[in-house]
């Protein structure tokens, strides 16, 4: 189904996000966690890019079997890294023919030992070229683009960051899905910027449940600007061992989602760390058994 369709029939929608498995093994495991979840009933899952698209065929492999085995609504992340013009063509008359129809468009960020971003030869320079590509070429895809409610790291003009915002949307974008966060006032101070400058497709708010203090750690190594806020950080501290820290990190995302449910979201996107604890144990506290309950 169409992205702008199932946002436009839900009053929220909850999605989960997935990385490739590195191996057969790991493929195996993913997938029963995406069985686990399949009752929720999310309005959609995503696939992500390796960094500097380095799992990039893992993803078309996983992305086609989510088609072909299951019900659900997948949306493939496809970036600029390492393509030229005619691969990511190729790419995507793949997955049209194969029915997929959504699409997260990025820049992405470089590969490993590459200090920064690079244009590919015959390739893209910003999201928001890919995305005008994407229209011109398959006008039926839906888009998806990102955005940074604390700001994007090689952005620190904020005024800029949202003029570059716009120019995706303004190219295509159907909607917008954020960067986790920890602090609803960024998300809502940063609707309210996405207003500001005469953007309306949807804001969609990522959040990511904390469940151990390495994974904390490595959240701040791989997204620069989160901000984790004081009261986050002693309630992590005062934890005995990842058992507690994930206890902590559950019941603050739940309380985010909570008050993002409370405050009008157009939808919420779970990144599952390809786990489905966390995910359902949210879901359990909020008492919400799936997001077709939330039907407009």
């Amino acid at each position: 189904m169409h992205i702008a369709k199932i946002l436009d029939s839900q009053k929220i929608s909850f999605s989960f996000e997935f990385f490739p498995p590195k191996d057969l093994g790991g493929a195996e495991r993913l997938f029963r966690t995406i069985r686990d979840l399949i009752p929720l009933k999310p309005s959609y899952v995503s696939v992500t890019y390796g960094a500097g698209g380095s799992t990039r065929e893992l993803t078309h492999d996983l992305v086609l079997r989510i088609r072909e085995e299951t019900s659900l609504t997948v949306v493939s992340h496809l970036t600029c890294v390492g393509s030229n013009q005619a691969e990511i063509l190729e790419i995507l008359r793949r997955y049209h023919d194969r029915g997929i129809r959504n699409i997260m468009a990025l820049r992405g960020d470089p590969p490993a030992g590459q200090a920064c971003f690079e244009t590919c030869p015959g390739g893209f320079a910003h999201a928001s070229e890919l995305v005008a590509f994407i229209k011109h070429n398959f006008p039926d895809f839906g888009i998806g683009v990102a955005g940074y409610p604390e700001g994007h790291p090689e952005t620190p003009n904020r005024l800029k960051e949202m003029d570059f915002l716009k120019e995706k949307v303004d190219a295509g974008a159907d909607y917008i899905c954020t960067q986790l966060f920890f602090d609803n006032r960024d998300f809502y101070d940063f609707r309210e910027r996405c207003i500001l400058a005469h953007i309306h497709v949807p804001v969609i708010a990522g959040i990511m449940p904390i469940t151990s203090l390495k994974g904390m750690k490595r959240m701040a190594e791989l997204a620069a600007c989160t901000r984790f806020p004081a009261r986050l950080l002693k309630a992590v501290y005062r934890a005995q061992d990842d058992r507690h820290v994930e206890n902590v990190g559950i019941h603050w995302a739940t309380e985010q989602v909570r008050d993002l449910i409370d405050n009008d979201i157009q939808g919420i996107h779970f990144y599952t760390l390809n786990q489905s604890s966390a995910t359902l144990k949210i879901y359990d506290a909020l008492g919400v058994t799936d997001s077709l309950q939330l039907s407009r």
